[in-house]
């Protein structure tokens, strides 16, 4: 038996697209410690897409924009799974049709619309399955590394995700009244994912911050997966209402020798 606690635990999980998306790894680690992943997706293109990698599983369909197909997905789930241990959630959005903008030039309903999806959903799900939630389960969201670091092509998902990370925090709360379900968040690094390469630019940045790292090498999905797992199991309960960074050490190594000698190398 693991140490997690995670056999034949139900976790719903939220926002799988392929298999390089943070959903899937985290799925795979779930289902390898015997927990039972219910997947999540947008659309019924994205199931059709989805159940071919992942035929044995359960995948539901659930526009969350849409406040009344939250509440009739929670009621569709908990028919077969009346009793839902965690909760992952691993969507974000934002609208980069337009190309790389200011921030100051961002479009009211582009902010909305990201905080809905990104951010607003948490609570709207969160509150669709507390009645089927065990009382000491556990939702797990992910997020970003840092929302102080103004990264011009992220734009305002930096915001957003500010607001997703306070979130969690005010979850925690509210449901302690009732329960012990705790809420967290990973804050992850740059990642290599479908979703991270529609933003403007993204691969220098990615490229950069591989070398800000301690170990020289970015973060993989896979680390990011198993510590949303660890953050949904047993073993971690005496964390709440916390981001817990991964970042392969590049916040304390902007002063990287090299790296200083790289920008400040005249040619």
């Amino acid at each position: 038996m693991s140490f997690l606690g995670l056999e034949g635990k139900v976790v719903v999980v939220f926002g799988i697209a392929n298999k390089k998306s943070v959903a899937f790894h985290i799925g795979k680690i779930l289902h390898e410690e015997g927990a039972i992943p219910v997947y999540v997706v947008r659309s019924d293109a994205r199931k059709e897409s989805t159940s071919k990698f992942l035929p044995e599983s359960d995948i539901y369909v659930c526009d969350v924009e849409n406040e009344k197909k939250i509440d009739a997905l929670a009621a569709k789930i908990s028919i077969k799974y009346p009793h839902i241990y965690g909760i992952v959630h691993s969507i974000a959005f934002a609208n980069y049709s337009e190309g790389l903008k200011p921030f100051h030039e961002t479009k009211k309903q582009d902010f909305l619309q990201s905080v809905d999806i990104s951010c607003y959903s948490l609570i709207r799900i969160s509150n669709a399955f507390r009645d089927f939630l065990e009382k000491n389960g556990s939702v797990v969201t992910i997020s970003i590394s840092t929302t102080r670091m103004a990264a011009e092509p992220y734009g305002y998902m930096g915001p957003v995700k500010a607001a997703l990370d306070s979130t969690v925090c005010f979850l925690a709360k509210s449901f302690s009244a009732f329960s012990e379900i705790r809420f967290n968040a990973v804050c992850a690094g740059l990642l290599k994912t479908s979703a991270s390469a529609g933003i403007p630019n993204y691969l220098d940045y990615y490229l950069h911050a591989e070398q800000l790292t301690l170990k020289k090498k970015a973060l993989a999905t896979s680390e990011v997966a198993r510590a949303a797992v660890y953050l949904l199991s047993q073993a971690s309960t005496g964390i709440n209402a916390q981001g817990v960074v991964l970042d392969s050490g590049m916040s304390i190594n902007y002063f990287d020798k090299d790296i200083v000698k790289k920008t400040t190398h005249i040619i």
